[in-house]
């Protein structure tokens, strides 16, 4: 009975798994294939599955959300880089489907087993926690995840900038080759550039794109460059003097963070140490002689 009842839900999710692949995944990606002629690569597609993304945004639009968490939601959006119309909508709907697939799926896990009701109500709820605060715990993993490579970009950029506007390049023209030659090797930093490009294009004040660019990286060292620009700019000092002194500051400052780092190492590595390393070395180093004299001492010492 339970081989047959194994092998009718292998057969069950198999078949699912086909269908809903040929249905949502394969179809998708081959008309945009068709639509595209190959003109934007697998990676460039938002969404792996139009149809999920759909549906996602479907229900995003049924589940109520106030203006002040809707508001601070898409900021966070922003942050992680999701800057699409429908990125709100679909990471509700993402909330909403976990909500109710996380406690389903384990309450049909529990259903057959030996755990008591008490045990399985307990874990269904902390599931449902689960899928409710889920999305937002990976959402500021990612956030952190791009402000970290945005953090390692800079120093690069920043050089690049340094080079194109002592070659004579205006600073608009400066952070628009900044963006065009980082979108290979730094995407994010890139697209935050060709962002506040567009948005000096626009009509926005150089000072507040700036501003803006700062405030939506969310990065200490991004706010310190924009700060530096904007003086520069409103005082007419030199650019290009005021970027190379802002570069020796940020060597001078990553520097001391890596001293720091360095002094640090010595405590963190008391733990590990004691708890992983020591062990060890005791039972290499004194285990044979415990047991010599166990085996061998004790037992000659009550023999004479």
């Amino acid at each position: 009975m339970v081989i047959t009842l194994s092998i009718l839900v292998f057969v069950m999710v198999t078949g699912l798994l086909y269908f809903f692949g040929m249905k949502f995944w394969v179809t998708p990606r081959s008309a945009v294939d068709r639509i595209v002629e190959g003109g934007i690569s697998h990676q460039e597609v938002a969404h792996p599955s139009l149809a999920i993304h759909d549906l996602l945004a479907r229900l995003g639009n049924i589940v109520p959300a106030s203006p002040t968490d809707a508001t601070a939601a898409q900021k966070r959006l922003f942050a992680a880089g999701f800057r699409s119309a429908t990125a709100l909508r679909v990471f509700l709907g993402v909330k909403a489907v976990s909500l109710i697939a996380l406690p389903l799926l384990t309450w049909l896990l529990l259903a057959n087993t030996s755990v008591s009701g008490d045990n399985t109500l307990f874990l269904v709820v902390g599931m449902a926690g689960l899928g409710f605060l889920g999305p937002n715990e990976v959402l500021k993993l990612l956030i952190r995840r791009r402000k970290k490579r945005i953090s390692r970009a800079l120093p690069n950029a920043l050089d690049l900038m340094i080079v194109c506007v002592e070659s004579g390049l205006g600073l608009d023209q400066a952070v628009v080759q900044v963006s065009r030659e980082m979108a290979k090797y730094y995407p994010e930093l890139s697209s935050e550039f060709a962002v506040t490009n567009l948005e000096m294009r626009h009509g926005k004040r150089r000072a507040e794109a700036l501003k803006d660019l700062g405030t939506r990286t969310d990065v200490d060292d991004m706010r310190k460059l924009c700060s530096t620009l904007i003086q520069a700019d409103r005082f007419g000092t030199s650019i290009a003097q005021s970027l190379r002194s802002h570069a020796d500051f940020m060597r001078l400052t990553a520097r001391q963070r890596a001293e720091e780092k360095a002094a640090k190492l010595a405590i963190k590595l008391v733990f590990p140490i004691f708890f992983c390393i020591l062990p060890s070395l005791f039972v290499v180093t004194v285990g044979p002689v415990i047991y010599r004299i166990f085996n061998v001492l004790i037992p000659m010492m009550k023999g004479g």
